[in-house]
């Protein structure tokens, strides 16, 4: 496919996904088009829960909240030959391309997912102005998932154009959940990256400039998403107050310690506590009470020694108020050290590329969390080389901002780097 057109179909893949936003575990229309446009470019597929633990899919919507969104994706486009794969809300993908040449086996995450915002309606919008915002209330690609998935598309389409020049196997994961960094882990688990040589995720934006490129970004926090509930004794704030158990008492009293929770001397750390809610009227002891939790730290320990910190505090809440607990586990991220071998690769590839102004070969600025990082941990635990990659662009807003937009010249020249990416690494034995 010539460049032009190359670039004209990344650019209406990205408008298609950028309408029709779904989020964490319920991209079936997504994923039911990406797999059929990888298989008709050839690749071997995976899909569903062939590439995702079950057990291991953390703060997955529940089964009339999942069989809803079916009846949705069905009505709105999804590829019917393909639905079925992703019908119970495990919509992970792992395409597989053999070159039948004895090679490495190299491995690319895209991520799919949206998040539950409402997109701006104002004219000067630019998805408003050119008929590609979202058509769902509250829900949108206001992290640039939807170019992800585009940019793995084209990847796609180049290495099946071009098989006969490369060696080894390729792999493309498409990864469901990463907003609330939910479903990596369930792909680790399952596998996908067991054999993989080198790996590579990316992004679009993180303040990273129009035209420059990071090969590694090692910025990653280590985090966990908590949601966490006290159950207790409804009773009568007049009549008997005594028999009450209240559980609102044991969450704020929750609440105050974890924001006292002492930081760490070897690195930064993160806490907070999102939302709280608790009773059913004002003369009513309240019987529940739910916290939605976050925590982050610099390393995966410093992120474990705050998680302890608020599991302890919790313990002791309930004990004080004599309300019984649960904590739930609905998400994870590590830290991660990026491969400096294979972001020298990586790096090569873009200022190879005459659209890029200015490539590094790292950046250790903090940038969030990410759930790529388990991929990262797996391939370097077994001997391989990982890297997380930032392509930059211009941005209309802010990552999970409603009037979040990035500039769609970037996205050729991001499969590019990718592929050339690819022809390099192939090579190698």
């Amino acid at each position: 496919m010539e460049k032009a057109c190359l670039a004209e179909q990344i650019v209406a893949w990205r408008r298609n996904f950028h309408q029709y936003p779904e989020t964490g575990f319920l991209e079936m229309r997504t994923a039911s088009i990406v797999a059929s446009i990888l298989d008709d470019l050839g690749f071997d597929l995976q899909l569903g829960k062939k590439v995702m633990s079950e057990k291991d899919c953390m703060g997955k919507p529940d089964e009339t909240i999942t069989k809803e969104h079916l009846q949705w994706s069905l009505e709105n486009g999804a590829n019917k030959d393909y639905i079925d794969y992703f019908s119970e809300g495990y919509t992970g993908i792992v395409a597989t391309l053999h070159t039948s040449r004895q090679g490495p086996t190299i491995a690319y995450r895209f991520d799919m997912d949206a998040l539950d915002i409402n997109e701006s309606d104002a004219d000067d919008h630019f998805p408003k102005h050119a008929g590609f915002k979202s058509k769902i209330p509250y829900k949108m690609h206001a992290c640039g998932h939807d170019t992800h998935t585009s940019i793995g598309l084209g990847l796609a389409t180049l290495i099946a154009e071009n098989k006969e020049n490369l060696a080894g196997t390729i792999k493309l994961i498409f990864q469901p959940a990463e907003e609330g960094t939910r479903g990596a882990k369930s792909m680790v688990k399952a596998n996908a990256v067991a054999d993989v040589d080198y790996f590579i995720a990316s992004h679009i934006g993180t303040g990273v400039p129009h035209k420059h490129f990071v090969a590694a970004n090692n910025g990653f926090l280590a985090t966990s998403k908590l949601d966490i509930t006290f159950n207790g004794v409804a009773s009568h704030a007049g009549s008997r107050p005594e028999e009450g158990k209240n559980a609102l008492l044991a969450a704020a009293s929750a609440v105050l310690n974890i924001y006292a929770i002492a930081r760490h001397s070897e690195g930064s750390t993160r806490i907070n506590v999102g939302e709280l809610h608790a009773g059913s009227g004002r003369n009513i002891i309240p019987n529940q009470a739910k916290l939605k939790v976050e925590t982050r730290g610099e390393t995966s320990s410093i992120n474990k020694y705050v998680r302890e910190q608020v599991e302890a505090i919790v313990v002791g809440a309930a004990t004080m108020y004599q309300t019984d607990y649960d904590i739930d586990v609905v998400g994870e991220g590590l830290s991660c050290k990026c491969s400096e071998d294979l972001a020298i690769v990586l790096d090569e590839c873009a200022k190879e590329n005459a659209s890029i102004m200015e490539s590094h070969v790292e950046s250790n600025e903090s940038a969030g969390s990410e759930d790529a990082t388990f991929f990262m941990e797996e391939v370097q635990k077994n001997g391989g080389l990982a890297t997380y990659c930032i392509f930059g662009t211009e941005l209309a807003a802010g990552h999970h901002n409603e009037r979040f937009d990035v500039n769609e010249e970037t996205f050729l020249s991001a499969v590019e780097i990718l592929y050339q990416s690819v022809l390099k690494l192939s090579q190698r034995n």
